[in-house]
């Protein structure tokens, strides 16, 4: 299964205002930018994650087929580990494996006990 990983744009300006359902985040020139559709071989988990100052990048958001959750405790993105190895951010969402995906829903768990059942049957239904 493959999952993805997109920019929301940048944190301080678009974390607060995330909901569910999100479609456009507000750039750095102050527009609405429409998030580019998720690719379609990304048919487990999508990830949607935020710039903080100095290149450091968050996951933000967890969705799959039944659910879209903003996550209360962004996790900071380690790209070895999270997206594995030679991907990086770019403006076109990155695809990844399993290995990677499950690392990074695993810190974000941890990062979110309360979102813990949903972010469970995430994991449950992508597997």
């Amino acid at each position: 299964m493959k999952h993805a990983l997109m920019y929301h744009g940048a944190f301080e300006t678009n974390f607060p205002l995330l909901k569910p359902g999100a479609t456009s985040f507000i750039g750095t020139d102050g527009k609405s930018h429409q998030l580019p559709p998720w690719p379609e071989e990304a048919t487990g988990v999508r990830f949607g994650y935020m710039e903080k100052e100095g290149k450091k990048f968050y996951a933000v958001r967890v969705m799959d087929s039944k659910a879209d959750l903003i996550l209360p405790h962004e996790v900071r993105i380690d790209p070895d580990r999270h997206m594995g190895m030679n991907k990086r951010f770019g403006p076109e969402p990155t695809v990844f494996d399993d290995p990677p995906a499950a690392d990074l829903l695993a810190d974000i768990l941890k990062a979110n006990p309360e979102l813990r059942l949903q972010l469970a049957d995430i994991r449950v239904r992508t597997r």
